[in-house]
């Protein structure tokens, strides 16, 4: 089974067996709802200890939250550094021209012309819009923005991309 990161438990908060997570899900309210299944891989972990959401509430730039069966600071002290992860059956369907990061990493960039620029090696969450990280064969990495003037063909199963190639865009 594929797991995929939904945050990072950075440290405890409390006493009370709350937890602070660096999110790293574009959905915390649906993947840290109270009763939500999560897999916790703690460092150098094979295996997930599954932990079911108590509680969940934002605090500063952190999710904190509790789980069923772990009420105290001890209980959870050494969940710290660990992931919490989710399956990918749990993994649900996205909007027309969404995707999931995993299903963009890797892709092979194209031109409309059929020239290959590269592939997509890192995913940068800018706020306005993601931003591709595109590494070619030779030479240096190009910063594709994922909007509708440059992406024009995403092909998850082909693992392509078709992209518009802009004056200045590839410099």
């Amino acid at each position: 089974m594929e797991w995929f990161n939904v945050g990072k438990i950075v440290n405890t908060h409390g006493i009370r067996g709350e937890v602070r997570v660096m999110s790293r899900t574009d959905f915390p309210e649906e993947r840290f709802a109270i009763g939500n299944k999560l897999g916790l891989f703690t460092a150098g972990a094979k295996k997930p200890i599954m932990v079911k959401v108590a509680s969940h509430r934002t605090h500063k730039n952190f999710d904190l939250l509790s789980f069923e069966g772990y009420p105290t600071i001890n209980d959870v002290e050494p969940f710290k550094e660990g992931f919490l992860k989710i399956a990918e059956h749990d993994l649900g369907d996205l909007e027309e021209g969404a995707f999931y990061h995993h299903e963009i990493l890797g892709c092979h960039v194209f031109s409309e012309e059929g020239e290959e620029i590269g592939k997509v090696t890192e995913i940068l969450e800018t706020g306005a819009n993601d931003v591709w990280e595109v590494t070619p064969a030779k030479g240096k990495k190009h910063y594709i923005p994922y909007i509708e003037d440059v992406v024009k063909e995403v092909d998850i199963e082909g693992k392509k991309i078709t992209i518009d190639v802009l004056d200045g865009l590839l410099s």
